[in-house]
């Protein structure tokens, strides 16, 4: 019993997160004032040029995945690609506009339970300007062709944050799969060594041995996997590192089956994308209650 209480209290606070996001949402948009403004809206200038060559490639007639994979460089057959994503000169500005951010006296909500330093994207006013146009202009046409099973063509929502590492705060990330279908990981800097990603297995489905591969990070490129992958990050062994995660998410998909509770989900209303579910009637609702 004293297990069921636990567990019921764990529901009744993840249900009252996105209030509590709502409420620290509003007052950063009444009171904070910007170092960078320009970085809340995306340009393509913020893009590395190879990026947008990828892209290009991905929205031209007759691309499939073949062509796709000449642009990326892929580790085994884990499905996991890295490729640059931005300027170094972009992500500089971005990482001084969160440590401002960070050094204000803002309410700050923490990205979940394993990462204690960080930021919040939507809290900070990003999503409309910056995430969204990013999602659904730059990233689904490479993620249509990479997992299409998983709703790479149609992943219509994301929940967005930095985390930080460094000696002294968070140094590592226990090894777990994200509420996502595909997930982008970015290193954004600054200076570090070490600190490598580590992935395993799919989802809750391990061999009998698993099978673990590094991948290091390497400053303004992006690491594309799909959400259910095993993962985890090793220690950083100096310096700090800013990381930019975007887990999206693909209603047709997590509709059918919670990608968490692996089962069709009970649904709860929520404010703004929730968890990527969503019910046409009686009303929208996505959140999984389970």
């Amino acid at each position: 019993s004293a297990v069921c209480l636990q567990i019921e209290a764990e529901v009744q606070r993840r249900k009252q997160l996105i209030h509590q996001s709502g409420e620290r949402r509003a007052i950063i948009s009444r009171c904070y004032k910007p170092k960078h403004p320009e970085v809340y809206t995306l340009q393509d200038s913020f893009l590395a040029p190879e990026f947008l060559e990828i892209v290009r490639f991905c929205t031209s007639p007759g691309a499939d995945l073949q062509g796709l994979l000449r642009y990326l460089e892929s580790f085994s057959d884990k499905r996991i690609y890295r490729l640059p994503v931005f300027t170094e000169e972009f992500c500089q500005a971005f990482v001084e506009e969160l440590e401002n951010f960070e050094q204000s006296d803002m309410p700050k909500g923490r990205p979940n339970t394993m990462n204690n330093y960080g930021v919040l994207l939507n809290e900070l006013g990003m999503d409309e300007g910056f995430l969204t146009p990013l999602r659904e202009q730059y990233l689904r046409p490479l993620t249509a062709l990479l997992y299409p099973e998983l709703g790479g063509a149609c992943l219509d929502s994301h929940k967005a944050f930095v985390v930080k590492y460094a000696l002294h705060e968070d140094l590592d990330l226990s090894c777990h799969y994200d509420n996502a279908e595909v997930t982008l990981n970015v290193s954004l800097g600054k200076e570090f060594t070490e600190g490598n990603l580590y992935f395993g297995d799919f989802n809750q489905e391990p061999s009998p041995v698993p099978q673990y591969i590094e991948v290091p990070h390497v400053a303004a490129r992006g690491l594309l996997h799909r959400g259910g992958q095993m993962h985890g990050a090793l220690p950083i062994a100096s310096g700090e590192r800013w990381n930019l995660i975007v887990w999206m998410r693909a209603s047709a998909v997590r509709n059918r089956l919670c990608p968490m509770c692996n089962r069709k989900p009970e649904l709860v209303e929520a404010e703004g994308f929730g968890d990527g579910f969503t019910e046409e009637l009686p009303q929208t609702v996505n959140l999984c209650a389970v």
